[in-house]
């Protein structure tokens, strides 16, 4: 019967992360390039227990866990994944909003010179007319517009050109790179829609836009968010339900463990 409580708890804790998850997911519905996230659950089993290994002081019973016929001891969150499924672009016809329709992200500088990784968004650009994300970080390399340029155009490879106002025909400003990894997955993400890289998510691939593995820049668009309501509500609900199967099941342990414990009285 302890076994059956400490399982349970197992499974309430579980869930109760599955729910928080699937929360967040639906707070940021309407979060522009919000990337959901998924959580993936595995089995427990004893430590150091074996197939065919038995506890000669309990005949039958697996090594190290008592009262159980099984070397299962409750569930873990093996991971959480982020889905990097695309999300619907967003027409806003401003000439700084970008968005990557494929593979890949912008690299940015964070100011501790560490880097980090971005999907796009609506870019600006700061005193000295460098690029800078939504959050305010330079991107790299780094792009300055100077002042007076007009009718700046980014095209689908990443090359940036605008009309100088002095020569009166178009210049080349720079090039966007992206960067993609062999497990997007695992990225960890950050604030201001950002994500860091670690050893799960491998290192980072440079190319250029439309180059194999990597997408095209689409200028004057956003990515939405790859939220979907009705599979979010579905998964609560059924986290839900989980949840609460494994709270009657402390429940009618405990009320199991009253009744012995009566019984020696």
């Amino acid at each position: 019967m302890l076994n059956a409580l400490q399982i349970a708890a197992t499974g309430m804790a579980a869930q109760q992360l599955h729910v928080e998850t699937i929360s967040n997911n639906l707070a940021n519905m309407s979060t522009p390039g919000f990337k959901r996230s998924r959580v993936d659950f595995a089995a427990l089993v004893t430590q150091g227990a074996e197939a065919g290994s038995v506890d000669r002081s309990t005949p039958g019973l697996p090594q190290g866990l008592t009262g159980h016929r099984s070397g299962g001891v409750g569930v873990s969150v093996a991971s959480v994944k982020i889905l990097f499924d695309p999300g619907e672009p967003k027409r806003t016809d401003r000439p700084h909003d970008l968005m990557i329709d494929g593979d890949g992200f912008l690299e940015v500088t964070m100011p501790d010179s560490s880097r980090a990784f971005s999907r796009g968004g609506s870019l600006r650009l700061d005193a000295d007319g460098a690029l800078l994300t939504p959050g305010g970080f330079p991107l790299k390399p780094a792009i300055f517009i100077p002042q007076g340029a007009q009718s700046m155009t980014i095209a689908a490879d990443g090359s940036i050109s605008a009309r100088s106002s002095a020569q009166g025909h178009r210049v080349e400003l720079g090039q966007l790179h992206l960067v993609r990894f062999g497990n997007a997955s695992a990225l960890e993400p950050m604030a201001d829609g950002l994500y860091r890289s670690n050893e799960a998510s491998g290192d980072a691939i440079s190319g250029l836009p439309g180059e194999a593995g990597f997408g095209t820049i689409k200028q004057g668009h956003v990515e939405g968010g790859n939220v979907r309501l009705v599979d979010e509500y579905v998964g609560l609900m059924l986290a839900q339900r989980a949840y609460e199967a494994s709270a009657k099941v402390v429940q009618a342990s405990d009320e199991m463990l009253a009744m012995a414990n009566n019984l020696r009285k």
